[in-house]
């Protein structure tokens, strides 16, 4: 079934054209000789779990990582449910993040290991999979109740993520050195690459992070994963990659992911112990976790409507919203679970601490957890094995979201040169599409400079670009902000560009506006509001056409309503023209009934950089 390898071609003459000259603006961004500045944007996913996480395994997985690296480097591999599948743009990075609990075990229990067979839950374990229906045969139920009932009993293997196999360290080294020696096998700097990590998932509520190593096999074998079983505590997980780091000179991040589902406790103004922070808190943090993925499938994080009520864009697929009770979306649920509210209140903790515990930078990932890096709605393989295509994921899965990649702005594809993206912010996150986003902060940037062909090297050379910090401004101008985006050449047009500010005043309080700076079209704006630029999709076609948008936006923007008094960050999100969710491309696919639950038919993909901050 060519699924992924399909190339939608739905475009008019003139919305070819305009991709065309988007493909175009993108070349611009091209390797320069002589360049001493990052000149290259790099796609990837550091959020994949394979055979060897329990869960995935569990719920029907048998994707091995090395099949998890060839399918991200553009070769074809076979998934779980049989299809020989293909990702139609190869990425230039990958991460496989399994689970560190448990990690690598079931697959050897149930290939007939004597040591694991003899542990505690080896034989129920063995008898729970004798009994689980094979993918194949779920994915081609005879109807929806059948599959249904198929699906419940493949999704009780999870339980065996939990199970006690009485582990010892040598079999714990044994798993983890496979690991390490199946990312450098597929590692290839210059052209692909991999870091090896893994998936500290303390829970309840959700502070799972992943552990991105930058180092050589040699470093990152003298360590082990740590699991929420040697704590549940993230801050002993900073300590611990603090102390690899220093004993062994080599690189570690870890990156926190759905924040959107902890229960406010992600970012919330106390430690995990509840004490009150302090600027040494403030700093472990900051330097342990750099970035947090924003966007992935099991939703998105960068605000919710309780947070941004102006924002008519808040709540894009936030999931979050949908398992909680009303009673539950509280302030303090709210500022804790999402990325905008916590870089507010990290300008509080700043001022109160000195140092601000909230100062990350933002990528998506896909936390696939059947081995395949998907993000894209019209070539979207799911979340887990029993979420490949098939006639019915339309009708039962829809919560999940077709989100996120990782942009990095780097000088080479190597290990060393997006790790060190990673530290500086340098780094942006989209919920699929290839959109190519530039962003600089600085105080002598002037109108005509965005047009210009050298932008990025103008950039660099008067001010900071995302993940960096405005110098203290002592003439009380405005900042200038320079903004390229360019349009996914594969993809939809863009709709608009907006900056959103977060800011402290010098009384303590916390506000946020959301600015419309470039936009498609001759819209003007009115009464603050700009108006929706219409949409093209034909929903029972599953198709859109790029008639309307623009293939590049560009702006130098300066803040209307700057005080150099008041601490201050801001962060670019751009907006891509309205499109089919994957839900609507199963229905037509497949010739399924659509959803009844209200699931949006039509989304609005979009790209958020990281912040630039200004302090007086």
């Amino acid at each position: 079934m060519p699924f992924l390898a399909r190339a939608t071609r739905y475009a008019t003459l003139v919305a070819i054209l305009m991709a065309t000259a988007g493909a175009w603006a993108d070349q611009a961004y091209a390797p320069t000789v002589g360049d001493a500045f990052p000149d290259t944007v790099y796609w990837g996913d550091t959020h994949v779990h394979t055979y060897l996480s329990a869960d995935a395994f569990g719920m029907g997985n048998r994707t091995t990582p090395d099949q998890a690296y060839r399918f991200a480097k553009g070769e074809e591999v076979t998934s779980t449910g049989g299809e020989r599948v293909r990702l139609r743009r190869p990425l230039d990075f990958i991460m496989v993040s399994d689970h560190a609990e448990n990690i690598g075990v079931l697959p050897r229990l149930i290939a007939g290991d004597e040591y694991l067979q003899a542990s505690p839950d080896g034989p129920a374990i063995i008898a729970l999979f004798a009994e689980a229906p094979p993918l194949d045969r779920v994915l081609n139920a005879r109807d929806l109740e059948a599959f249904k009932t198929l699906s419940a009993t493949l999704m009780e293997g999870k339980s065996a993520w939990s199970g006690d196999y009485d582990l010892d360290e040598t079999f714990r080294r044994q798993v983890w050195h496979a690991v390490i020696d199946v990312a450098e096998l597929h590692n290839d700097p210059g052209t692909f690459t991999t870091f090896a990590g893994y998936e500290y998932s303390s829970n309840p509520p959700m502070l799972h992070r992943n552990v991105l190593f930058a180092g050589d096999p040699e470093s990152t074998r003298q360590t082990m994963p740590f699991s929420k079983y040697d704590s549940a505590n993230p801050e002993d997980l900073w300590a611990f990659l603090a102390e690899y780091e220093a004993r062994t000179g080599s690189g570690v991040i870890a990156i926190p992911h759905n924040s959107n589902l902890s229960r406010g406790e992600m970012f919330r103004s106390r430690t995990h112990a509840g004490d009150p922070m302090t600027a040494d808190y403030a700093a472990l943090r900051v330097e342990r976790e750099p970035v947090i993925e924003v966007t992935q499938i099991k939703g998105d994080s960068e605000t919710h409507p309780l947070a941004s009520p102006d924002d008519p864009y808040a709540g894009f697929e936030s999931w979050g919203g949908a398992n909680f009770d009303k009673s539950d979306k509280s302030d303090a649920w709210v500022s804790g679970s999402y990325a905008r509210p916590a870089l507010k209140s990290g300008l509080g903790l700043a001022a109160e601490l000195g140092a601000n515990p909230f100062k990350f930078g933002m990528i998506g990932s896909t936390d696939s957890h059947n081995g395949l890096a998907t993000a894209d709605s019209v070539n979207f393989w799911g979340k887990m094995a029993g979420n490949e295509p098939s006639p019915f994921r339309a009708l039962t899965n829809t919560i999940y979201v077709a989100s996120g990649y990782a942009a990095v702005w780097a000088e080479a594809n190597t290990r060393e040169a997006l790790f060190d993206a990673f530290k500086r912010r340098e780094v942006y996150a989209t919920t699929g599409p290839r959109i190519v986003l530039r962003f600089f902060g600085g105080w002598d940037y002037t109108a005509s400079d965005a047009a210009r062909p050298d932008f990025a090297a103008l950039g660099y050379s008067l001010g900071v670009p995302m993940g960096g910090d405005l110098a203290q401004t002592e003439s009380g101008e405005s900042p200038r902000f320079l903004i390229r985006a360019v349009k996914d050449p594969d993809g939809a047009n863009l709709d608009r560009v907006q900056v959103v500010k977060g800011w402290r005043t010098s009384d303590g309080e916390l506000f946020e506006r959301v600015y419309d700076v470039a936009w498609a079209g001759d819209r003007v704006i009115e009464d603050g509001r700009l108006e929706d630029i219409g949409s093209t999709v034909d929903v029972e076609a599953a198709t859109y056409l790029n008639t309307i948008g623009a293939p590049e936006l560009a702006v130098t923007w300066s803040d209307p309503d700057f005080d150099g008094r008041h601490a201050a960050f801001y962060y670019v999100r751009v907006l891509e023209i309205p499109t089919p969710r994957w839900t609507t491309y199963d229905v037509v696919r497949f010739g399924a009934a659509s959803p009844q639950d209200g699931t949006p038919l039509v989304i609005q993909e979009r790209a958020y950089s990281s912040p630039i901050w200004y302090s007086p």
